[in-house]
């Protein structure tokens, strides 16, 4: 059977490993759109930290649910999801294209990010759960990742079957529901919605680095934030005086660097603290793609633009 004309395309990966460079090179190959699907970079706060696209990527394609989101905000993958989808009949409809997109271009959105939740939502929809109050939210999220497990078996012993004790941010979100909704995530996630990208017209990508090159690669982007500002990103966030249970204040680097600007700690301690705790967000970005992604195309970072541009000739665009 003839396959689907690549109608989009879906670029995941970890932390470093090369998605944005990917993401550009294929918006200008194809004169598509660039659409952020990565959860820090969608604050206004950490365009730094977050490392989002330069000036210079935003010349070569347009670049859209980039830091659009205040940082005292708490955006979630329902208004990510609602975003998205506002973008995806912009980019697909009938007006005159920007200077920069191409008419046949825009029915190619080139969504790229580390997020799993986002693709997850993207592709086969979300559960349509009401607005989780925010001193439940913030419970949950300040309690020890070692009691997460227990509580939501007490709480919700469907969902705790279905989930592992070794990953904390899915259940603290069932944890959240089933206290903040009364009903388990699991009641909620059979009244899914369908997700506006069809998996048959999605070309889906995951960059699977090297361990080292991208440990090196960590390494280099943290010593590139400390020098082009980063410092005095973190420092005026935390001036902010925000609740350090919103997802801004939990960026990584945030609250290392705060500390090297107020003195607390040295460049080189905050350079190494921030250092370990990203690649030990690479790992679990990594293992999330792997396990729950496994029919994408995983690619070595330095091989993924040919192999795209192979799969887009064959396939084709439309």
């Amino acid at each position: 059977m003839t396959e689907a004309p690549v109608g989009s395309v879906l670029i995941g990966g970890p932390t470093a490993s090369g998605k944005s460079a990917l993401a550009v090179a294929l918006a200008r190959a194809l004169g598509g759109a660039v659409v952020n699907a990565d959860a820090s970079q969608v604050y206004a706060d950490l365009a730094v930290l977050s490392a989002r696209p330069s000036v210079e990527d935003e010349t070569v394609a347009p670049h859209r649910l980039y830091g659009h989101v205040d940082g005292a905000e708490v955006y979630g993958v329902g208004r990510w999801l609602a975003d998205a989808t506002m973008v995806i009949k912009d980019l697909s409809g009938t007006a005159e294209p920007g200077p920069q997109e191409r008419k046949a271009g825009r029915s190619t959105p080139i969504f790229v990010g580390g997020t799993g939740l986002y693709f997850e939502a993207l592709t086969t929809g979300l559960a349509t759960v009401p607005e989780v109050p925010a001193d439940v939210r913030a419970r949950w999220r300040s309690a020890p990742p070692a009691e997460l497990h227990g509580a939501l078996a007490r709480l919700d012993p469907v969902m705790a079957a279905r989930l592992r004790p070794s990953d904390p941010q899915r259940l603290t979100r069932a944890l959240e529901v089933i206290d903040g909704t009364g009903r388990s995530l699991a009641e909620w996630q059979r009244e899914t919605t369908p997700g506006p990208i069809p998996l048959a017209r999605a070309l889906r990508i995951v960059l699977s680095p090297d361990r080292a090159v991208l440990d090196g690669r960590i390494a280099t982007r943290l010593e590139r934030m400390m020098e082009q500002g980063g410092v005095d990103e973190a420092a005026r966030l935390a001036a902010r005086g925000l609740s350090p249970s919103l997802p801004v204040m939990k960026a990584i680097g945030v609250a290392h660097f705060a500390a090297f600007a107020q003195g607390g700690i040295s460049r080189a301690e905050a350079l190494e603290r921030a250092r370990l705790d990203t690649r030990r967000y690479a790992k679990r970005q990594s293992t999330w793609f792997r396990n729950r992604m496994a029919d994408w195309i995983h690619v070595a970072s330095e091989a993924a633009l040919d192999v795209a541009m192979q799969e887009i000739e064959r396939r084709g665009v439309g």
